[in-house]
């Protein structure tokens, strides 16, 4: 929090500076634009040179001040983008409000968890852990979220998170680029939909008369200047027309090259910002150095290719100006030279573009997790292992207060399965979301919520949340079998961590019994790790069948003058206290 609090203090200040200035700047771009037109009219007036002199020295300064000008805006708009982010950190830490994006357009009612674990929508882990700002940065951290990593590749993510949690400057003068971008998915999908077209080639003729005719035009313009022959004009009007017909041969193909590219060159240049800066900083962490050398194709960087991009779809874009493509294009076929350089682009780096736009999405994800890291210096990375053992000490939710989140010590050997049992609002719901959100983060390689964590990063098959879906013409209960088979199914593959919640409530209490019990067996049989939080007593008799495997635990409620009290601590054993009754004889209901 300090951290943020001495960052607002800091930028303030630089954007006062910085303000201050470009207001000025801009005050004498204006005065020299009527300087120059002051001293225009006294030359033509008075007809000294003097005056023209000075008129071209004030246009030579407007220009020099519009340079200036530009790189103070850009200033700004950087500054202020920083601003707001470490503003927003501030709000976050308060708990006023979450001023983050929160990823519902990623939701999957049929995925094994996003939706049973609140993985995007208001208050999701999605949106606490979002710090990205282009829709690849989005897109990437939605996806990881989503799927398990190979060990490997989270024990190189946990390497490249703690070298970029102390990376702050970095890390949001990164995401200030992407902020200024205004990056959507529409640009996005925009270049994805150009990258691919091809059909690169041009017809030699057609080469051949884009040197030719632009040639003889400036030819013939010489050669009347040299001879003051009136007839070289007319000349010069046939070739211009012609130059103008043989771009129209090329028109429709210009337009398939810019269609859907609106303000495409302007996302393009912010890309490139944002892996020049990728390229510059010195990293250390093997997954980072890893992703910053695919950055160099043919003896070049990355970012340099993007800006030549850039630039091309910004020339390209003067075709949809009528005076500026008449005059560009019957002199010396501007756009039809363009849309070569731009073919002769994609044909060299075509295949290389997605992966640059790839690599910037994982700076964002990675850049997520850091911050995670760095807002909770109390959670940690989890060791990781290869023997399905899952243990947690001070095990708590991340998106709970930290002031008054309550921390459980856990572990999953040797049994595998726990059955918890406690009453309504004594926590167990809201433990087996911790384990299940914590498994998540494990399993990409962020920090995890608790003192010391100890896990096999397996797949996460949940069923605790389900709907109605009405769209599907599904009851509860039936939507709930569907996803039971969906878990039995995904086990049959590999083991998996598997955490249930009052399964079956669409039955009666026999028949739920009975088939939470068989679920518990073959669930076990196919040697998943887990939970399942019950109300039924009966059920956690099958722990003493198997075990070796099955443990009870539970939350308790304690009644304290007069009212229930909930410490939120896990127990072994099964629950004992009564809380529905004792309620409903408070309230007069019984």
């Amino acid at each position: 929090m300090e951290a943020y609090q001495t960052k607002v203090q800091q930028y303030t200040t630089i954007f006062n500076k910085i303000n201050k200035r470009y207001n000025s700047i801009s005050i004498l771009r204006l005065l020299s634009v009527f300087l120059c037109l002051f001293l225009l009219f006294y030359y033509i007036k008075t007809n000294e040179i003097l005056y023209a002199v000075f008129a071209f020295l004030s246009f030579v300064g407007f220009i020099v001040l519009m340079r200036i000008h530009s790189g103070l805006s850009f200033q700004k708009q950087l500054t202020t983008a920083i601003l707001k982010l470490n503003q927003n950190e501030i709000t976050y830490l308060n708990r006023e409000k979450i001023p983050f994006e929160n990823g519902i357009e990623f939701n999957n009612f049929h995925h094994p968890y996003a939706y049973d674990l609140d993985i995007f929508g208001e208050h999701s882990l999605f949106q606490n852990l979002n710090r990205t700002a282009t829709f690849i940065g989005k897109k990437t951290l939605a996806n990881q979220l989503l799927n398990l990593l190979p060990n490997k590749t989270i024990l190189e993510n946990q390497e490249a998170i703690n070298e970029l949690k102390t990376k702050i400057d970095w890390r949001q003068d990164f995401l200030a680029l992407a902020m200024i971008s205004n990056d959507s998915k529409n640009s996005y999908n925009s270049l994805v939909y150009w990258n691919p077209f091809k059909n690169n080639t041009l017809p030699k003729a057609l080469i051949a008369l884009s040197i030719i005719l632009p040639t003889l035009f400036f030819g013939i313009l010489a050669a009347y200047f040299i001879t003051s022959k009136t007839i070289l004009l007319s000349y010069l009007t046939y070739v211009f027309i012609g130059n103008l017909v043989v771009l129209g041969q090329s028109f429709k193909r210009i337009q398939s090259e810019i269609a859907k590219a609106d303000n495409v060159d302007k996302i393009i240049k912010q890309y490139s910002l944002l892996v020049e800066k990728i390229e510059k900083e010195p990293f250390q962490s093997k997954k980072l150095i890893a992703l910053q050398q695919q950055l160099i194709f043919k003896n070049a960087t990355a970012s340099k290719h993007l800006k030549d991009l850039s630039e091309l779809f910004s020339r390209m874009d003067t075709i949809n100006n009528f005076v500026t493509a008449i005059v560009f294009n019957g002199t010396f076929l501007f756009n039809l030279h363009v849309l070569r350089a731009l073919l002769k682009w994609k044909e060299n780096y075509s295949t290389e573009l997605e992966k640059w736009i790839e690599i910037i999405g994982e700076f964002e994800a990675l850049n997520s997790y850091a911050n995670l890291a760095y807002n909770n210096p109390d959670f940690v990375f989890p060791e990781i292992n290869s023997e399905y053992k899952i243990g947690f000490s001070d095990l708590s939710h991340p998106l709970l207060n930290p002031e008054t989140r309550v921390g459980n010590d856990t572990h999953f050997y040797p049994e595998s399965f726990m059955i918890l049992t406690g009453s309504n609002m004594s926590g167990k719901s809201t433990f087996l979301r911790s384990l299940g959100i914590n498994m998540v983060l494990g399993g990409v390689g962020s920090v995890v919520c608790a003192s010391k964590a100890n896990i096999h990063p397996l797949p996460v098959l949940v069923s605790m949340r389900l709907s109605d879906s009405l769209a599907d013409s599904e009851s509860y209960f039936f939507a709930e079998i569907k996803r039971l088979k969906q878990i039995m199914d995904a086990l049959e593959d590999q083991p998996a961590f598997v955490l249930l919640d009052e399964i079956l409530r669409g039955t009666n209490s026999d028949d739920k019994r009975n088939g939470t019990i068989e679920v518990v067996k073959k669930i076990i049989a196919k040697n998943a790790i887990g939970a399942i939080a019950t109300h039924d007593i009966e059920v956690c008799l099958t722990t003493n069948e198997y075990p070796n495997t099955l443990t009870n635990q539970c939350f308790e409620v304690e009644i304290q003058n007069n009212e229930l009290h909930f410490d939120y601590k896990l127990r072994n054993g099964i629950c004992k206290n009564k809380s529905a009754t004792f309620l409903m004889q408070k309230m007069g209901v019984i």
